[in-house]
């Protein structure tokens, strides 16, 4: 896989920016947002460009907010694929609640629904599965 490095302003947010320099700073090679991945919502097509997809094929999306839009397309994307995609996400703060009235948390909405997650940057250990190498 082409390594591509973004120049950081290029980034949708600041967390993305973050774990973008982490994988520059480790030598991973990545790539941002170019697969686009066809689900079908009820009455409509829809496309999902995930944020970072490693060499392993592990999927991560960044979230500061992880709106109620968000959380019903990731449960539509493993309802119609299963593990096909192996989509994980870094929260900003995983502890914050899905809602005003809500007890669920980020990272509870998480594991409910399979998905793992992180704070802040993505874990070494998503990084070395299936024995990723460095490029530099």
């Amino acid at each position: 896989m082409k390594q591509i490095k973004k120049i950081f302003n290029k980034y949708r947010s600041g967390l993305e920016e973050r774990v973008g320099k982490q994988l520059d700073d480790l030598g991973i090679a990545y790539s941002y947002e170019t697969l686009k991945i066809k689900f079908t919502r009820p009455t409509q097509d829809s496309t999902y460009t995930p944020d970072f997809i490693l060499p392993n094929g592990v999927i991560v999306e960044t979230k500061g907010q992880f709106q109620t839009a968000d959380r019903k397309k990731h449960r539509i994307i493993r309802e119609q694929f299963g593990s096909k995609f192996d989509i994980r996400f870094v929260f900003s703060n995983p502890n914050q609640k899905i809602g005003k009235k809500s007890k669920t948390s980020y990272a509870m909405w998480c594991e409910r629904y399979g998905f793992q997650w992180a704070k802040h940057e993505i874990p070494t250990s998503w990084i070395k599965e299936n024995g990723i190498k460095k490029t530099n």
